[in-house]
């Protein structure tokens, strides 16, 4: 069957060997070469189809039904990209791919291009068909390398594609991956900043992929590997991304559904869907080397020696070499800080009675003893405040060891020191995801969520030793991690 692409026909079907379609008149072999066989898709934008060359060659054609302009100018920019670009993972288009189609009595054009057809399913498709059952680590490793090397071709050229995700990801027949998709591509130019600049741009929206800077109209390359990144995601979890976002951190919790995957290759992820762009790697060659880091596999284009780029040093955390601190570490840095908040109590204790009789009020010559009590703070201030015969005296100790303790670390964690003086003496920091210090709105959910750890019987605190990433049940419920500073 021969198709008429002619959008207004009313009868497209032909017999193969007609040359003009009947019910319309338009010619059925495009530029004398290729004959359209069936339709493939389509939406608001255009059609797909499938055709037949002068050699046999099975290849897709897309037509443009729209002729806004914006539309044009995004249809034209694909064609540009696919023919500069020669790669097994880009589809490939010929040097005369792209042409205008005038149907016939009609003066409006249809632009047309000519492309590679891809045997094989959308990443999405693919784990439809096996009951979005998610693929093993040790295949998502392998696929984001294949995946990081495609896009190196596109971000060498000072591209970005802006629109990577699961269906926009072709697995071949014979397994290997194709991005597809390059309508929403853009060039890195001086135009594009400047247009940047004023929020001129043309926003690429696909919700659970789509890194905030897009939304905003400002799009870099590292918009690609937040996509990249939280397509494993769902391919790790066979999930919507947004299942997992925590709207108090900002960050996906993934990494306790995805059973097997190293610790390295998690942060990884973590590192390439940072919320701020700079956070992320700062271009495909750190995630190939950071690949190879994990997994010993080093594509030829890629440097081994560590990189002494110093924007990388700036504004990547190289999370990949994390050490988070163990129970026993954390145990000491407890012990310590438990040390230094009694010596304050008391210190407080102390000069509290010296302090009221000189502003004029009585106190009693055991108040000072008492007060030796109040320094006891902790998590046990409660219980030793009870001890005190006094009711008042008994009420103000516990009052005084609970609120010290909470600002002694709530302030602290959430401080630039990123630690309490007690984690500080052990080099270890209270940090998110990203390794940046935590908001005051974090520390505080960290902190009344060690009440639970406790209240357990510590069960909360001893999750810490059989946890991938040492995290205290604390830890998880304010998405916070114990790491060794570098």
């Amino acid at each position: 069957m021969s198709l008429c692409i002619n959008p207004r026909c009313f009868a497209p079907d032909n017999n193969l060997n007609m040359q003009f379609c009947q019910a319309c008149g338009s010619e059925l072999l495009l530029k004398g070469r290729f004959r359209v066989v069936r339709e493939l898709g389509g939406g608001g934008f255009g059609k797909t189809y499938e055709l037949i060359d002068n050699t046999g060659k099975i290849k897709v054609l897309k037509v443009l039904i729209d002729n806004g302009p914006k539309a044009v100018e995004l249809f034209e920019r694909e064609a540009e990209v696919l023919s500069l670009l020669d790669h097994p993972g880009i589809p490939k288009v010929e040097k005369d791919g792209y042409f205008l189609y005038v149907p016939r009595n009609s003066k409006r054009n249809l632009h047309c291009l000519v492309m590679e057809k891809i045997e094989g399913l959308t990443l999405h498709k693919y784990l439809k068909q096996q009951g979005n059952r998610p693929i093993d680590p040790e295949l998502a490793i392998k696929w984001l390398r294949e995946l990081t090397i495609i896009l190196q071709q596109l971000h060498n050229q000072h591209f970005f594609h802006r629109d990577i995700k699961p269906t926009n990801i072709m697995l071949r027949t014979d397994g290997h991956l194709t991005l597809i998709d390059f309508g929403t591509v853009r060039q890195v130019t001086r135009t594009y900043v400047a247009k940047k600049a004023v929020g001129d741009v043309t926003g690429i929206i696909s919700s659970g992929y789509t890194p905030l800077e897009q939304i905003n109209g400002q799009a870099v390359q590292q918009s690609d590997f937040f996509a990249l990144g939280r397509t494993f995601i769902y391919l790790l979890t066979g999930k919507d991304p947004n299942k997992f976002y925590n709207p108090y951190t900002n960050i996906l919790e993934w990494r306790d559904v995805v059973p097997g995957i190293s610790l390295k290759f998690a942060d990884l992820l973590d590192w390439m869907m940072a919320v701020s762009a700079v956070k992320r790697p700062q271009n495909t060659q750190v995630i190939l080397q950071t690949l190879g880091e994990i997994d010993g596999v080093f594509p030829p284009e890629v440097n081994v020696k560590p990189s002494t780029n110093s924007l990388i040093h700036q504004f990547s955390p190289v999370i990949v070499n994390v050490k988070y601190a163990s129970l026993l570490e954390r145990f000491w840095a407890f012990t310590i800080d438990l040390i230094i908040l009694f010596f304050i109590g008391n210190v407080i204790g102390v000069l509290s009675p010296f302090v009221l009789s000189f502003i004029g009020i009585p106190v009693r010559d055991d108040d000072i003893h008492t007060s030796l009590w109040m320094g006891s703070v902790g998590w046990f201030s409660g219980t030793i405040g009870l001890l005190i015969d006094n009711e008042l005296e008994k009420t103000i100790a516990t009052i005084f060891g609970i609120v010290i303790n909470w600002l002694y670390f709530t302030l602290f964690e959430s401080s630039t020191k990123q630690a309490t003086p007690g984690k500080q003496i052990l080099n270890i920091n209270v940090t998110n995801s990203s390794q940046e210090k935590i908001s005051l709105l974090q520390a505080n959910i960290r902190y009344f969520a060690n009440i639970i750890s406790t209240a357990t019987l510590m069960l909360g605190y001893v999750l810490a030793a059989f946890s991938l990433q040492k995290q205290a049940l604390h830890d998880k419920i304010s998405s916070t991690f114990i790491i060794k500073k570098r």
